[in-house]
């Protein structure tokens, strides 16, 4: 049976015991990586896992947001720098009430975003890209016009 006839014959019900995704991003170093989100974002580290003294895994969460990140071992860090696959095309979207206090809070912390933040698809857009690479957005909803710039606005 193909999957369209499977969909169209289905008659179970949604499934609604799944409640959230949670990326897990492979870092390259740890140290680093938590700066970034910890220091820079505001990121608070709900859950770890430290063999041997070493923070090698955590949870952490911004708000209602969570994500995970995991030290990727010496072997495979190696393999994956190499081929440049790291943050390759993965872009983090978080929704927010207000995506430019993000930006103003990352500024203050000397983290930059990857360009000036605009208004895009009705909503303030921030990006920013961490130290391995991948792309971390914020947004707000507002009603200015589309790709009106932070610096068009500001008194």
């Amino acid at each position: 049976m193909t999957m369209l006839k499977r969909a169209m014959n289905s008659t179970a019900a949604p499934v609604h015991n799944v409640t959230a995704v949670v990326p897990l991003l492979t870092v390259t170093n740890m140290e680093r990586s938590l700066a970034f989100y910890i220091d820079g974002l505001g990121f608070t580290i709900q859950n770890r896992w430290v063999p041997d003294g070493r923070l090698r895994w955590c949870w952490m969460s911004l708000g209602a947001a969570v994500l995970m990140l995991q030290e990727a071992v010496d072997s495979s860090r190696e393999k994956m720098v190499a081929a440049g696959v790291l943050g390759n095309g993965v872009s983090l979207n978080f929704q927010c009430s207000d995506a430019l206090a993000i930006y103003r809070d990352a500024a203050a912390r000397g983290i930059s975003t990857l360009r000036e933040p605009q208004v895009g698809n009705f909503a303030w857009e921030i990006g920013f890209a961490d130290p391995d690479g991948y792309r971390i957005h914020f947004s707000s909803p507002t009603d200015l016009p589309e790709e009106t710039l932070l610096s068009q606005i500001k008194a």
